[in-house]
């Protein structure tokens, strides 16, 4: 990497405390000038840090930037911290051309708007049962996060991949286990095997049990592909891919979402008002809150010149969403929440190019029916704590509230 003041470069992840706000360092970033910037990773090495809507977009979409985690010099978030995908096939987010572009494909047709849509009436469902349960509870207030923004991504992936829920949880906790309990090398294989000896489980009775979902699909799909016997391996870590991004994500962003409207209340009226603005209402929680902190990360292929930096082969890339989704040259007073900006789909919450998040029209798809349906239901809804009161934690690489006292 080309020569750095390591000493003088702040630390990345650079992580939030309010989540309204982006962190103070990317302030002084900002302020300090240029367009790319650099870090040091929790080993010690330098990164470079993009910042800039436009150069984001620029780099998750040039081929010359890989997503192969294993390569060496790919930065790393925690030191070690990459081993875990060793015992893994390799998932979509980590593959690079036509190796990417043959897996996609082969799942991209599920996650269409149209297959989308046609899930709603059972999203609505999901949803409508989830708001029932918390209007029983007995006393006030109640933790929209455990009534609401947990269970509801949870039982829509189950209807989505075919899998029950208390799998989609035992999954949860497994990988939790081998991600970031697990502090030996032989307490993660450990971890792992029981994961897959879970994940094969599954698989098993889904071929034996075939349905019209997601999993039944990728089955026959990898049978035909291989033969005769599916690849359970492979589908071992779809399954897991889908849960890790389907899950902790979503219910961040209902938490969040809810939380801002609350702390919102015009806006809130304004929407409510006329709930046909709910989805560039959904768009613009997507921008302003951008959810995680930590990536996408990228690895240098070759030299490239990115604002203005020239970035050498074999330099890691760091694209933080949050930072360039308040980037004030793409979204003009980016700091403000505000339900009536201009339609657009420049925000980078999903990421961008060939590895944009597959499953971003399931996640439109709850934010848009809960939005819809909580607030019609319980119009009277409001925070029974003060936002900045709240507790705040990573689920994963996803920041969000660990619970949301609300009352009505």
């Amino acid at each position: 990497m080309n020569e750095i003041a390591a000493d003088a470069a702040p630390e990345f992840p650079i992580l939030r405390t309010c989540p309204f706000s982006v962190p103070e360092t990317y302030r002084k970033l900002d302020e300090a000038g240029g367009r790319v910037h650099q870090v040091r990773m929790s080993d010690g090495r330098p990164a470079w840090l993009i910042t800039k809507n436009e150069d984001a977009r620029a780099v998750l979409s040039d081929a010359r930037f890989s997503s192969e985690k294993l390569r060496p010099g790919f930065p790393e978030l925690s030191p070690g911290g990459l081993k875990a995908l060793t015992y893994f096939s390799p998932f979509l987010v980590n593959m690079d051309g036509p190796e990417h572009s043959r897996a996609r494909r082969a799942v991209l047709g599920e996650f269409s708007v149209r297959r989308i849509n046609a899930m709603k009436p059972r999203i609505q469902r999901i949803v409508d049962t989830a708001i029932d349960r918390m209007l029983e509870q007995p006393e006030r207030p109640v933790d929209l996060v455990a009534h609401l923004a947990n269970p509801v991504p949870t039982l829509v992936l189950e209807a989505f991949l075919g899998v029950a829920a208390d799998d989609l949880d035992a999954i949860e906790r497994n990988t939790e286990k081998m991600l970031r309990e697990a502090r030996t090398e032989e307490e993660q294989q450990a971890a792992a095997e029981a994961l897959h000896a879970h994940l094969d489980r599954v698989i098993a009775a889904k071929e034996e049990n075939p349905a019209d979902d997601f999993l039944s699909r990728q089955i026959e799909r990898s049978r035909q592909e291989h033969g005769g016997a599916a690849d359970r391996f492979e589908l071992a870590s779809l399954v897991q891919l889908l849960q890790i991004a389907g899950h902790a994500s979503s219910a961040a962003m209902i938490s969040l979402s809810v939380l801002t409207l609350l702390a919102n209340p015009e806006q809130l009226k304004e929407l409510t008002a006329d709930p046909a603005r709910t989805p560039a209402v959904v768009e613009e929680l997507l921008r302003f809150l951008s959810i995680t902190d930590t990536g996408p990360l990228r690895l240098a292929l070759e030299d490239v010149e990115i604002g203005g930096v020239r970035i050498r082969a074999g330099d890691g890339v760091i694209i933080p969403t949050l930072p360039a989704n308040r980037d004030a040259d793409a979204f003009p007073d980016p700091d403000r929440f505000d339900i009536g900006r201009a339609p657009g789909t420049r925000h980078v919450a999903f990421g961008y190019g060939a590895h944009q998040c597959l499953g971003q029209n399931i996640v439109r798809a709850e934010l848009q029916v809960i939005l819809d349906r909580l607030f019609h239901r319980v119009p009277d809804l409001r925070l029974a704590a003060e936002p900045g009161a709240l507790p705040y934690k990573y689920f994963g690489q996803f920041f969000g509230p660990v619970e949301l006292p609300v009352t009505w």
